[in-house]
């Protein structure tokens, strides 16, 4: 199965499409100048298992690359999802100091 993932500024969230349309999952964020913090994923019940959520978790990481952005992974499944996948290290804000 084929997701597509689009950003929706407006509702500041990415949501992942299913080739019918129907929303699968989407990550929320607040975007403050050049850093996004990612607050929240959530998949459908209908498509869990299916890998929406690490199709979601690439293309928020992509973009947030090519946009040239610093993440701050709020979200506890993108937090795991970013430990087996180092190649991102370099974009991602860590700090033991909470987000006000």
């Amino acid at each position: 199965m084929q997701f597509t993932v689009t950003d929706a500024p407006t509702r500041e969230r990415f949501e992942a499409r299913d080739e019918a349309g129907a929303v699968a999952g989407v990550v929320t964020y607040q975007l403050t100048g050049n850093v996004i913090a990612y607050t929240h994923t959530e998949v459908d019940p209908e498509f869990e298992g299916k890998g929406v959520g690490s199709t979601l978790a690439r293309a928020v990481m992509d973009d947030a690359r090519a946009k040239g952005r610093t993440v701050v992974p709020i979200c506890p499944f993108l937090s795991e999802w970013l430990v087996k996948h180092p190649e991102y290290e370099g974009i991602v804000a860590r700090s033991t100091r909470k987000v006000k």
